[in-house]
């Protein structure tokens, strides 16, 4: 078995703690190293940490002093690493069991194979069970070659990699570099774009990792569907106007992503009028914004290609219908 290093970034998630940590220690890996780094916490993390460090030698610390922020804690965790492969797991996430060795497995068996990932399960805070499958399939893998992934993105304009799931190899994570504080929200997204320049990704229907779903998540923290828009497209543009600046066809990838996202944002401002939200105004806005030609003309597109689009359409015909209905007076006008 070859050797991996996961940091675990934390602040203030000290009833969290020793959860993940445990789920990573008890992972069945010969050469495990963990580096735990408390971004200046103020409840007990500190005293955790040093508590969980004392029983396991494998454990290191990295108490700051200062909040420093999470991006400062993932690119320290990059200089730390040395092992064969790496993983940043956040402190209120925990691992599948098995879920390394899967991994590391697929990967010594594919040596183009530079990232990995896998299925999140959510888990709502004081919920019964995480969902782990009692019996996971070790051999469940599919590999895509990294320009195909790349593409599949822009296209979709979606970011289909988990983060507790994804183990990169160490070397290739050195070479692409550090993530950008930049990207507040969509640093993975871009960095997974950095990935597919140098190697195939592989990925498994196997649920890898579970991640508690809390108000204090990071993502709680972006409010509006036009907000998580403006952040996918500012990785996409960091990106393309960077590492992947040598692509003969950035800009069209680049397009197509952007068209994807309008074509996103313009059928969920859509659904947002029939429900009567107010933020729906400023989605089709920036929906016009990414892609004019949708201010004369709908991407219809975007549904033929969704499965569930008549059920999508009913929904939205309903709320209409409801709003409608509670604004006429009893004479039935508006």
């Amino acid at each position: 078995m070859k050797s991996i290093d996961v940091v675990i970034p934390n602040y203030n998630y000290a009833h969290y703690l020793k959860n993940c940590v445990d789920s990573v220690r008890n992972q069945p890996a010969e050469r495990l190293r963990i580096l735990i780094i408390d971004n200046a916490s103020t409840d007990d993390s500190a005293a955790v940490a040093r508590m969980l460090a004392s029983a396991d030698p494998r454990i290191e610390l990295m108490l700051r002093p200062k909040n420093l922020g999470a991006h400062a804690s993932f690119n320290d965790g990059i200089d730390w690493a040395q092992s064969d492969y790496f993983l940043i797991l956040c402190s209120d996430d925990y691992l599948a069991p098995g879920a390394l060795a899967r991994a590391m497995v697929f990967m010594e068996d594919n040596r183009d194979v530079h990232l990995v990932h896998g299925k999140t399960h959510f888990r709502a805070n004081n919920t019964e069970g995480d969902g782990l499958p009692d019996n996971p399939l070790p051999s469940d893998w599919s590999k895509q070659d990294g320009m195909s992934f790349l593409k599949f993105l822009c296209q979709s304009g979606r970011n289909f990699v988990s983060g507790p799931t994804a183990i990169v190899r160490t070397a290739i994570q050195k070479k692409v570099g550090y993530y950008k504080p930049a990207l507040i929200h969509t640093d993975d997204l871009e960095m997974w774009l950095r990935f597919a320049l140098h190697g195939a990704v592989g990925r498994t229907e196997n649920i890898q990792a579970v991640a508690r779903v809390h108000d204090f998540n990071q993502s709680a923290t972006v409010r509006t569907l036009e907000q998580w828009s403006i952040e996918f497209e500012a990785a996409f543009q960091s990106f393309f106007e960077n590492d992947g600046a040598i692509l003969t066809d950035a800009n069209v990838l680049l397009r197509q992503a952007r068209n994807a996202l309008s074509e996103r944002a313009y059928w969920s401002a859509v659904a947002q009028l029939c429900r009567g939200e107010p933020e729906a105004m400023a989605l089709m806005r920036h929906a016009i914004k990414l892609r004019p030609s949708a201010a004369w003309l709908p991407p219809l597109r975007y549904l033929l290609r969704r499965s569930d689009a008549s059920a999508l359409i009913g929904r939205s015909v309903k709320a209409l219908g409801r709003r409608l209905g509670a604004s006429t007076t009893p004479d039935g006008r508006l």
